[in-house]
């Protein structure tokens, strides 16, 4: 008896740890395929290629113009943040207001800023302004 209380005790702790954690993992957006990895309560995720900078709260890459990295986040509530995103150079940022649908879909909306930009026959195109991600993986 005494190891099923245990066992439940051990899985409840788990289920409220994970549901007050929602921005800590890897998102993909399969449409544009844009990777967005977060952990937006502790600067822990190296960037790859930039280890100069040490870890930081996470980084947008794959079918984009280069690496951008989060240089300021604000978590809102459990459903939702605000996130500020550099390029590698730190001459151009966007802002993304982050949006938790259900447990494997965010929704990221473009604010101000410089439009993160893909490559698309030669020229420099602007990203849509709203990207769904599903979850991939925890952190």
């Amino acid at each position: 008896m005494k190891k099923i209380i245990t066992l439940a005790w051990g899985m409840c702790l788990t289920l409220v740890t994970y549901a007050q954690t929602p921005f800590k993992c890897k998102l993909y957006d399969k449409e544009n395929r844009i990777n967005l990895v977060i952990n937006l309560y502790e600067e822990s995720v190296p960037v790859p290629g930039l280890d100069m900078f040490g870890p930081l709260n996470g980084y947008m890459n794959g079918n984009i113009y280069g690496i951008w990295m989060i240089t300021s986040c604000k978590v809102k509530n459990e459903k939702e943040a605000t996130i500020r995103l550099s390029n590698e150079l730190g001459s151009e940022n966007q802002e993304i207001e982050l949006s938790v649908e259900n447990d494997s879909t965010f929704r990221a909306k473009l604010k101000d800023g410089v439009s993160v930009k893909k490559v698309v026959n030669k020229k420099l195109v602007k990203i849509p302004k709203e990207l769904i991600f599903k979850k991939t993986a925890d952190l």
